[in-house]
C-alpha cells in the first residue's frame, strides 16, 4: 500500500516546513513527511526548502548568511501571512521533538545542492541519533555525492537519491550505488518504468512540483510513497481503494 506523505508538511493549507504544517500533517493521519534542512551561519540545522528567505518569510537574504537568531525576527508565514499570526523557522530539532513519539517517517532532503554546507551530513545524523529516530528516517538529496557520503557515516540507514529529471534505468543506477530508494518527479513516471525499478529492489518515492497530476494515477502505478502537499486528499483516496 503507497504510503502518505506530507509535502514541507500540509503545505497546501498551512505555511510550508514549519511546525503548523507538520502538526496538521498528524492530525490528518500521514504515513510520514518530508521536508527540507540548511545550515545557518551559526551552524544550526533549520528547515526551510529555498537558499534565500524571501519567498517564505518577510525578510530577504541567503539562509547561510543569518545567525539562527537573526532568522527569528522574521515571520515564515509565507502567503498565509496574518492568517496564523508569527510563525518562526522551525529547528530540526524541535521537529523531531514533535515527532519522536510517532510512527511518522521523516523524509529529511538535505538542500545541499546549491551551497555545499559543511558537515550537514554529520550534523543531521547526529541529531537522528541523539533522539534515536535512526530506523524512522528516509535521507534524500539531490546531491547525490551529500548521499553517499551519508552512507560511508551509516551505511545502514535509509536513503533516497532525488531526480527530477527523466533518467535511464534509474533502478539499476541507484542499486549500484547500494541506495534504496528513488525518488523521482511524478511526471516521469508510468507503471511499467515503477515495475522496472521496483525489479532491482527499489523503493519508488514520489514527489510532485508546481503542476498538479492525478494523485490517484500514481497510486495505481504502486509506488511506495505519494509526497504531496494535500495529504488530506492523499488520504481519502487510499482509504477508498
Amino acid at each position: 500500500m503507497t504510503k502518505n506523505f506530507a509535502h514541507r508538511g500540509f503545505s497546501s493549507k498551512y505555511p510550508e516546513n514549519t511546525l503548523l504544517a507538520f502538526e496538521k500533517a498528524i492530525e490528518v493521519g500521514v504515513d510520514g513527511m518530508e521536508f527540507d534542512v540548511q545550515l545557518t551561519k551559526d551552524g544550526e540545522i533549520v528547515i526551510i526548502h529555498d537558499e534565500t528567505i524571501d519567498r517564505t518569510s518577510n525578510g530577504s537574504g541567503r539562509v547561510k548568511d543569518f545567525t539562527y537568531e537573526e532568522l527569528l525576527q522574521y515571520d515564515f508565514s509565507a502567503s498565509f501571512t496574518g492568517q496564523f499570526g508569527y510563525i518562526k523557522i522551525p529547528l530540526l530539532r524541535e521537529y523531531f521533538d514533535l515527532v519522536k513519539d510517532t510512527e511518522i517517517i521523516s523524509n529529511i532532503e538535505l538542500k545541499n545542492s546549491v551551497y555545499d554546507y559543511e558537515d550537514l551530513e554529520e550534523k543531521v545524523y547526529e541529531l537522528i541519533v541523539e533522539y534515536g529516530l535512526d530506523k524512522k528516517v528516509i535521507i534524500s538529496s539531490f546531491n547525490h555525492e551529500s548521499i553517499i557520503k551519508m552512507k560511508k557515516i551509516d551505511s545502514e540507514i535509509k536513503c533516497g537519491f532525488l531526480s527530477d529529471c527523466w533518467m535511464i534505468e534509474p533502478g539499476k543506477y541507484t542499486k549500484a550505488y547500494g541506495i534504496e530508494c528513488f525518488h523521482p518527479a511524478g511526471y516521469y513516471l508510468t507503471g511499467e518504468k515503477v515495475k522496472a525499478i521496483h525489479n532491482e529492489g527499489i523503493e519508488v518515492n514520489v514527489w510532485l512540483g508546481k503542476e498538479p497530476m492525478d494523485y490517484k494515477k500514481l497510486i495505481d502505478m504502486e509506488i511506495d510513497v505519494l509526497i504531496s502537499n494535500d495529504p488530506d486528499i492523499v488520504g481519502e483516496i487510499l482509504k477508498n481503494k
